[in-house]
């Protein structure tokens, strides 16, 4: 079972889901797997006709207790103040510091189709929505530091109280402590050394708690909220949801003051890039808009919501790997329309993936997206649409220019050189390194190739067709036609890369690089009766069968030698061709005889091996009830 199905299976009536964010400075990729989660665990309940509410909070009311990274010059001075109240960074239209980073990261959740109701806790707290909340945790601040101590091992002096008011002096939130409360008013302290990163001004005073005059401490505000919407159902982060961490303070704060169940939790891993957790203030890792300009809503959210929320995510912005998280993805979107069998897991990953309900649609690979855009002379998007063979409906010209940005900002931003692929205007250096095999198998490409229709699967056929014909395991024969092309070891599906390019070019290519036949037949030919045992075990399912003569001479400069004595300077092979049942036609090379002489002619050798040749062959068939008609010699 699906983990959303499997979370959400027993659960009945009114939900409300809630989720938040403090937003002290750009929010990174890592941040969008708490909402994009409470998102799928929204539309899963929805799609089970279960009444349900998202909602999404600014935790715009914290302090800044961190320096955005790069501007240490501006915000610095307002270190300890509430977020909202802290003007925002030079240039911005911004009404303040939280708006200016939350409206970025809203942005992406419009474009991932995450529509919750938005508040802001600066509302929350002003309007008064806290403040029976608050009048209910500061009555019961013994309660509070009892709980503090006895699952979190915190200790809190007997003075203290779960509250923070604004400084009527110099504005901060972070450095006050409540020292007292009447039941109308707290007695604060504005506390010089009271935290590392922001000093108090040291002012004493009185005042409300009420109506926006100041905050509750996070573990604290999360009892608030989840007594006063109240919430049903909230998330957290692993680090939060460990035994005495914030999650379960949080909790039994809410059972002993309100007597209220817990929401449901969801505990979920971080989101990595390359293995790396990823910081605001520190400048560490991809923003949230980084990743969205990169990736479509589809991959993104496919990425955070497959995987189970209690694993890692790890994004790789390699090639490798990010064709992988496409391909996948695109496995899925066909399975979904044509693939009656899918399992329902499949389904709803697919199905919660989406940002938006769409009809079935024709996707590009985004390898060979990738390959196109960096062939200047091609016109991608006009040559995938001869590829689809119909003109593009809006809906797949949208989902194409995505997968075309994507491709150019992976190109830009994260790949090597050696990812990079550039059709090479001559043969690379590294072509030579093919081995006698590999450059046998272009070759037998090249002759194919003037054969086949200039398609992708019908070149895609001969590929496969070459590799039978050589032979040749098929990893070393795609390595070598990435080589000679791109000076690559990999790209996209050959295929399709060759339907792209010019036939005379390919077959001139593939046919650059010379063979040593000696070397090729030594090392893919079998002895006669290792031939004589297959054909035995797989008469039956010889369709038909030909058979071509061919002779290498070799060792004609050696130095002459004592007279008796003879140099090994022929080869001769038989090449079986048998077309199996599966109608495919494979090469079976046979190493029938090595001539030894001291100065007979080539063609006199010739002639001797096609003699007993043919006797083997016409004994063959005998024994096989089999014509094996012989091709003319090359």
């Amino acid at each position: 079972m699906f983990w959303c199905d499997q979370l959400l299976e027993k659960i009945e009536g009114q939900q409300t889901i809630n989720d938040s964010k403090t937003p002290s400075g750009r929010a990174h990729v890592g941040a969008l797997r708490g909402p994009l989660i409470h998102d799928a665990i929204y539309r899963t309940l929805k799609a089970k006709g279960v009444p349900v509410r998202y909602m999404f909070g600014v935790d715009d009311y914290d302090p800044v207790d961190e320096i955005p990274y790069g501007q240490t010059e501006h915000f610095e001075k307002y270190l300890g103040a509430p977020l909202c109240n802290t003007p925002p960074p030079p240039g911005s239209k911004a009404t303040d510091m939280a708006e200016h980073f939350i409206s970025e990261f809203f942005s992406v959740f419009a474009e991932l189709g995450v529509q919750p109701e938005f508040y802001r806790m600066r509302d929350i707290y002003r309007t008064g929505k806290f403040n029976e909340a608050i009048d209910a945790i500061l009555r019961k601040a013994d309660v509070v530091r009892k709980i503090y101590k006895e699952v979190s091992g915190a200790e809190r002096p007997d003075t203290w109280h779960p509250f923070q008011v604004i400084c009527e002096k110099c504005g901060r939130i972070g450095t006050t402590e409540i020292t007292a409360y009447d039941g109308k008013e707290v007695t604060y302290e504005c506390k010089p050394d009271l935290v590392k990163w922001a000093r108090g001004c040291g002012n004493r005073g009185k005042m409300s708690p009420f109506d926006g005059n100041g905050k509750l401490p996070w573990k604290l505000e999360w009892c608030a909220k989840w007594k006063t919407f109240p919430v049903t159902i909230e998330g957290a982060g692993q680090d939060h949801s460990t035994k005495g961490g914030s999650r379960e303070v949080a909790a039994v704060c809410l059972r002993e003051i309100f007597n209220q169940k817990p929401p449901l939790n969801c505990p979920y891993e971080f989101f990595l890039v390359g293995g790396a957790k990823m910081s605001s203030s520190k400048g560490v890792g991809v923003s949230a808009r980084g990743m969205t300009d990169f990736l479509p809503p589809e991959i993104l959210r496919f990425l955070m919501i497959r995987t189970s929320p209690k694993q890692h995510v790890n994004f790789e912005p390699t090639e490798v790997h990010i064709i992988k998280v496409f391909n996948e993805f695109d496995r899925f979107h066909h399975r979904y329309f044509h693939d009656p069998k899918i399992s329902a897991d499949d389904k709803r990953v697919y199905e919660l993936s989406r940002s938006v309900v769409e009809p079935d649609h024709w996707v590009a690979d985004f390898q060979l997206v990738t390959a196109l855009i960096q062939m200047p002379h091609l016109d991608a998007a006009k040559e995938l649409e001869k590829r689809k063979g119909s003109p593009f409906t809006e809906l797949e010209r949208n989902h194409l220019a995505l997968r075309i940005r994507a491709a150019k900002y992976w190109l830009e931003n994260y790949a090597t050189d050696d990812e990079k692929t550039r059709l090479q205007e001559t043969l690379p250096a590294r072509a030579q390194e093919l081995t006698a095999t590999q450059r046998a198998f272009l070759h037998t490409l090249a002759t194919l190739l003037l054969q086949s229709k200039w398609e992708s699967d019908a070149l895609q056929i001969a590929v496969f067709n070459a590799t039978r014909l050589t032979p040749i395991d098929q990893p070393s024969a795609f390595k070598s036609i990435y080589r000679v092309l791109l000076d690559r070891d990999n790209g996209p599906k050959a295929g399709n890369l060759l339907s792209f390019l010019d036939r005379d070019f390919m077959v001139r290519r593939f046919l650059e690089l010379p063979v040593n036949k000696f070397k090729f037949w030594e090392k893919t030919g079998i002895k006669d009766e290792a031939f004589e045992q297959w054909l035995a075990k797989e008469k039956q399912n010889v369709a038909e069968m030909s058979a071509r003569f061919d002779f290498v001479s070799i060792g004609r400069e050696l130095p002459p030698n004592p007279l008796g004595q003879h140099h090994e300077h022929g080869l001769g092979i038989i090449e079986f061709f048998p077309k199996m049942a599966d109608s495919k036609t494979y090469c079976k090379r046979v190493l029938f005889e090595r001539f030894k002489s001291l100065d007979v002619p080539v063609e006199k050798e010739f002639e001797h091996f096609a003699v007993y040749a043919r006797e083997w062959i016409d004994e063959l068939e005998q024994r096989s009830n089999l014509k094996i008609p012989l091709k003319p010699n090359p």
